[in-house]
């Protein structure tokens, strides 16, 4: 029976990233119930980098993970278009004072500009916040670096091992995954959507997390976009739209409240996305060339969870990352890590303060 100090449930982008980050300082086991790792969430992330998506408490995330994203070259710039129409005014100006004191690049603008950014756009969208500094995120490169990482380090990578029991028992893990037994001093919770049965299982009360089906379109238009067009999106969470390989990847902006699947898309959920777009551009669909569905699993504040149970010896949560856990993977993985070894956080990462986002903020 093999000893590792960490074993780590969900080798998806948020397992990945920490077990990265652990290796310098613990031995790592990454216990994943797929053949692939990030086949749910990580592997239909829409790509994206935006400072100011999950609301001002997730920025800090955002932002500290953004030097390690783009040293890695795993960036390209997009700017991104918060849009709205006379009606959304007050909606818009709250969205933009949100942010105030943050270090986000906001800019206002009026209908003029916006045409010229978005030829075809319907008389009643007149206004938007611009957001400069938005990046398009190789989301494959990425994962497989932070895996190849990991692997270097000395982690144990095991996939098709669903996590079938974990018990506490002379301060250690007990766990069987795939048919295998192992121990670990440590388990970490990076489970996804699956994250509240994992708790479950390891006989820790769930927080509540709840996964949500994204719809995801593919789509083929009657008009020239511009490769480098910014992503689009409604100030009243409507939809979004960007350029991808000359098509447009679209999105009704659903979250409907699902248990933890294998996620497939919902033909009425394409059939919303593109009556929104065409109420936006004049640019006729001429066909839906493909389409896929994602989880993203929220705690009930919205925010992640990173942090030792408070009732459970050992068990650690690294969940709840909702559609932002890539874009602020590098910062969560290092702020876990810290917390974990128990050793200093990175520099980067040192002035966030990691108690916004523990487990006992739900009160037991």
């Amino acid at each position: 029976m093999s000893h590792h100090d960490v074993a780590i449930v969900g080798a998806g982008i948020a397992g990945a990233s920490l077990a990265a980050e652990l290796v310098r300082h613990m031995s790592v086991v990454l216990i994943e119930a797929e053949a692939q790792p990030g086949y749910h969430t990580t592997g239909r992330s829409n790509a994206f980098w935006h400072q100011t998506y999950g609301g001002p408490l997730v920025e800090p995330l955002t932002s500290a993970s953004l030097e390690p994203l783009r040293s890695g070259g795993f960036l390209s710039a997009r700017g991104a278009i918060t849009l709205a129409r006379d009606e959304d005014e007050a909606r818009l100006e709250a969205f933009m004072a949100g942010f105030a004191g943050h270090d986000v690049k906001l800019e206002r603008w009026g209908r003029n500009t916006l045409v010229r950014q978005i030829p075809g756009l319907l008389p009643e969208w007149t206004a938007a916040a611009y957001e400069d500094g938005c990046y398009d995120i190789d989301v494959a490169a990425y994962h497989a670096d932070v895996l190849r990482t990991a692997r270097r380090g000395g982690a144990v990578i095991a996939t098709s091992a669903a996590l079938n029991a974990a018990k506490r028992s002379g301060g250690r893990w007990v766990l069987e995954a795939g048919g295998t037994a192992l121990t670990a001093n440590i388990l970490v919770n990076a489970a996804g959507a699956w994250a509240d049965s994992v708790a479950t299982l390891a006989g820790a009360s769930p927080l509540g997390i709840q996964p949500y089906r994204r719809t995801i379109a593919q789509i083929s238009v009657d008009a020239d976009v511009r490769a480098d067009m910014p992503f689009v999106i409604d100030v009243n969470g409507g939809f979004y739209f960007k350029p991808e390989s000359g098509r447009i990847w679209l999105s009704p902006h659903d979250e409907t409240a699902s248990p933890p699947c294998d996620a497939a898309p919902d033909e009425y959920d394409i059939a919303v996305a593109i009556d929104r777009f065409e109420r936006v551009v004049d640019w006729p669909v001429r066909r839906v060339e493909h389409s896929w569905a994602g989880l993203r699993s929220f705690a009930p504040d919205r925010l992640p969870v990173y942090g030792f149970d408070p009732d459970r010896d050992g068990f650690f949560w690294c969940a709840g990352q909702g559609g932002f856990g890539i874009q602020t993977a590098p910062a969560a993985a290092k702020i876990a890590s810290s917390l974990i070894s128990r050793t200093a956080p990175d520099e980067s990462v040192s002035e966030i303060d990691p108690a916004r986002y523990a487990p006992g903020r739900f009160g037991g």
